[in-house]
This record gives C-alpha cells, structure tokens and sequence, in this order.
C-alpha cells in the first residue's frame, strides 16, 4: 500500500478528464495536478520546447513526492515522454499507449481515425504504435489545433464548433474510420458533437479514461493503492489564472474546486 499521490499533469484544462476518471476508479487516491495554463497550448510548440515543458512539469510534481506521475496531454506523451522517460526514478504514463491498445481491439474494419494537436500528429506516434501491434491497420490523422481554445473557452457545442468539426474530420469520416482516438485530453469535452457528426458507427476512444483503466490494472498488480482516504486528497496547481481554472475545471470534473487551486512559478522548475 502507498498513500502518497498521484501526479498528473497537462498544458491545460483538458487533463482533468483523466482526472475525473481516476477519481471515480479510485475513491481513495490522493491526487496532485498540474495544469501548465500560462504556457497552453503545447501542441504548437517545437518539439524541444515541448521536452523542456515536460521536464520542468515532472520537477514540479516530484517535489510533492507523488508515486507516479500520469502526463494526460497527448502532445508531451507522443514527443516527449519517448525522450525523457529514463531520466526520473518514478514510473511515468502517457496517454498514446493507453488509447492505441483500446483502438486496435475496438476496431473491427481496421480503419482508425486519428485527431491531436500539430505535434503529436507530427510525431507519427499513434501510427506507429498502431502498426507495431497489427500493421494491416489503416490510420487517418488530422490535426486540429482549434479544438483545444475551443475547450478552453467553452465551446463545447456551438455552431462554431460545428463548423470546425465538420472542416477537420470530413475527409476522416468519408475514409469510413469505425473507430476515432480523441488524442488530446481535451477532446472528449467535444465528444458530444464530434459524435454525432462521425455517427453511431464509429467507437471514440477518449485518452483519458483509458489510461485511468490502465493504472487500474497498474495499482493492484503492484498493491500500490491509497489505504485511506485523506481529507484534503486533491490539490490543483496552474502556471497561469487561478479564477480562470476554477471556473472551466469544474465544468470538466462536473465538480466544485473552488478554494482549492494554487498559481505556482513553473519557471522555477
């Protein structure tokens, strides 16, 4: 048993889908998360610069003595977790593995669809993990780099979002995907209307419930789970707006975290 937290950390908003579902598999668990607001979004970022980022978010966690970390932004796992895994003695989990394995048993015409920030469509990460576990798989990728303001500012089912959806994933739907991985942890608050514009035929794989899945399997293999639960079990930290946070951060975790989020200096880190 251990009942020290669990890191996670994000550009932005968006890791607090991981974290919802982490809290809901996990009751007892205390949780520290990390959300990089003043340096959102990642995705158009150089992929040094994303490695910096990475690195400067773990340092931060670390010094909370988390026992894992969760890095529930598809842009830093796709580029820089590959980069950075070995220099830190504590297990660190991205959201690409977790979502390729939950794709690749889900489809059943070997045609998945691929949506993310410009970087981690860049970086060909998702394809090729795809292709190391069945290479007959088709895989179409688009990155969408207005769906994360989008989230950002609200805009969960607009007519503006409509219209971006709809310029995105037009060519995705017309290659006959049955199944879509949401690669970004900010997606699955647009799963709503990127639904009904794919159809009821095509499976959403949402990153962040499937890593929570994964780190299920990961904690009682290991009998690594909280053996209580603390009162004070979830802290929120951001580079940027507190106000801002707590506003948008409760819409995501469907929950009230107000009085409970923390400005930190990453630049320290």
């Amino acid at each position: 048993m251990d009942n020290r937290s669990i890191g996670v950390f994000d550009s932005g908003l968006g890791g607090l889908t991981a974290v919802k579902e982490i809290m809901e598999l996990f009751p007892n668990e205390n949780i520290v998360y990390f959300g990089d607001t003043s340096r959102v979004p990642y995705g158009s970022r150089s992929k040094d610069t994303i490695i910096k980022y990475t690195h400067s978010d773990i340092r931060f966690l670390l010094s909370h003595d988390v026992k894992m970390i969760v890095i529930a932004c598809g842009t830093a796992s796709s580029a820089a977790l590959p980069h950075i895994k070995e220099d830190f003695n504590v297990p660190i989990y991205g959201v690409v593995d977790a979502a390729v394995y939950a794709a690749v048993r889900k489809t059943r015409n070997k045609r998945i669809g691929i949506i993310g920030t410009t970087a981690t469509i860049k970086s060909g990460a998702y394809t090729k993990y795809i292709k190391d576990y069945d290479p007959n798989i088709q895989t179409f990728e688009r990155a969408c780099p207005l769906f994360v303001p989008l989230v950002e500012n609200g805009h969960f089912n607009t007519k503006v979002t409509e219209l971006v959806i709809d310029e995105y994933l037009k060519e995705i739907r017309g290659a006959g995907v049955d199944t879509l991985i949401m690669g970004c942890t900010h997606y699955p608050l647009l799963a709503g209307a990127i639904g009904r514009y794919m159809g009821p035929d095509v499976e959403l794989v949402s990153p962040g419930s499937e890593v929570a899945r994964f780190l299920q399997k990961k904690l009682n293999s290991e009998n690594s789970h909280s053996p209580k639960r603390d009162e004070h079990r979830y802290s929120y930290y951001v580079s940027d707006s507190v106000e801002n946070f707590e506003a948008l951060g409760s819409i995501f975790l469907e929950k009230e975290i107000n009085g409970q989020v923390s400005k930190v200096d990453i630049e320290k880190y």
